[in-house]
């Protein structure tokens, strides 16, 4: 059902998670005003003209936090976007927003494809969908991650530049240039590959992309707009190069070291591991489409990621939850919870999924926390999250999401 933001609600009998101390606050009331949660109180809430929802002893949790999507990624195959329609493209994109909002998601941060149009519509009740932080196009050296056309293309096709999940750009000038034109776009973050990647057709894992010159210049230009640079990195070098640059967060990782641990651990750094993506490659990427000349590259990091990300959290690493999935793969979104819980203490997956993914995104006092003051995104679940196996099968105890005080349908 759907409810008015403006109207009150309130969930009645609750069992609040709070993410921040790991307690389970029994029998409480929360008030729902105006998109915000207005009051977490104990007992029985006594306002008239309200919309009551008994939630009868279930477990409330903040809205789930996705920080590595790629929205318009309707295809497993990256190199047909430029070909398509972007208005067919924005209207696949709108059905996989709306799938993440059903899986409990009321906020992702979009690490290229994603620009002002698609974020706006889902602002303005166009469409349904998480809350969407984009990046607008990834910065990509010639011959880079970002980069998919193949060795005999000299040139892209027409829409190139509309539909891409990425934008080539080489030497301090260009890339300065091509990082103010996303800011000037609106982009909520920069992203750069700094590292070969799997889907991209003619470089290697193990190349390291853009010289320091060009990361220190997209850093700058990005912390001059207040902003933060994400890079695509897997291994131990391009992730120390990145860190020593001032990039604040680093995707997927697998092929971290100790001692590139420690260096992310002093500066600061997060890290966003996606091990849901390379999982699904390996299992299903064929079936979906992934081109058959990069699927040799999937070996070289599937199995380092939960290394990786073992590491990290032995050393206190912050890590927010990513998943990078693309094309029919997307229904694996909820995944990674699974498949870090090997590893990883069930509160701080929880965590991972929500407050310590909104310090990444720079919105920790509006999202990731049951609190007075903070916006009304939710989920309710049959189970306790804190109990083991609980977050790996989170889509069996999911039983309503509430994104800015709305009860999605």
């Amino acid at each position: 059902m759907n409810s008015e933001a403006a109207m009150i609600t309130i969930l009645e009998n609750a069992h609040v998670v709070d993410i921040e101390s790991g307690e389970v606050l029994p029998d409480r009331h929360l008030v729902l005003e105006n998109g915000t949660i207005r009051e977490v109180g104990e007992g029985a809430a006594s306002l008239d003209k309200a919309l009551r929802i008994p939630v009868d002893g279930r477990f409330v949790i903040p809205g789930l936090i996705d920080a590595h999507v790629h929205a318009t990624a309707y295809t497993a195959d990256l190199s047909q976007l430029p070909r398509q329609s972007p208005m067919y493209v924005a209207a696949r994109a709108a059905g996989l927003l709306k799938a993440m909002l059903k899986r409990g998601f009321t906020t992702v941060r979009d690490v290229g494809g994603a620009e002002f149009g698609l974020a706006q519509s889902v602002e303005e009740g166009l469409i349904a969908g998480p809350r969407l932080l984009y990046g607008g196009k990834a910065l990509s050296p010639s011959g880079g991650h970002g980069d998919h056309r193949s060795r005999g293309m000299e040139h892209e096709e027409g829409a190139y530049a509309q539909v891409s999940l990425g934008r080539r750009c080489d030497g301090v000038d260009a890339v300065r240039r091509a990082a103010r034109d996303e800011i000037r776009r609106g982009a909520h973050h920069i992203k750069i590959m700094a590292n070969g990647g799997i889907s991209s057709p003619t470089d290697r894992i193990t190349s390291d992309q853009f010289c320091e010159d060009e990361i220190r210049a997209i850093v700058e230009e990005a912390e001059m707009a207040d902003l933060y640079v994400v890079s695509h990195t897997y291994t131990a070098r391009s992730v120390a190069r990145a860190v020593r640059c001032g990039v604040r967060s680093i995707e997927h990782g697998n092929l971290l070291d100790e001692e590139t641990v420690a260096l992310m651990k002093t500066a600061g750094a997060y890290l966003t591991p996606t091990l849901s993506c390379f999982r699904a490659l390996a299992d299903v990427g064929e079936a979906s489409g992934f081109p058959a000349d990069r699927r040799d590259k999937i070996a070289q990091v599937l199995d380092s990621g939960i290394r990786a990300v073992e590491m990290a959290y032995r050393a206190g690493v912050p890590m927010a939850y990513g998943t990078d999935l693309i094309g029919p793969m997307q229904e694996r979104q909820l995944d990674e919870f699974a498949l870090r819980a090997e590893v990883v203490a069930p509160l701080d997956l929880l965590r991972s999924a929500t407050a310590t993914a909104a310090e990444l995104v720079r919105m920790q006092n509006e999202i990731g926390h049951v609190r007075a003051g903070y916006r009304a995104d939710l989920n309710i679940l049959s189970a306790n999250p804190l109990e083991k196996g609980v977050l790996a099968n989170f889509a069996h105890h999911l039983e309503l999401t509430i994104k800015g005080g709305i009860v999605q349908d």
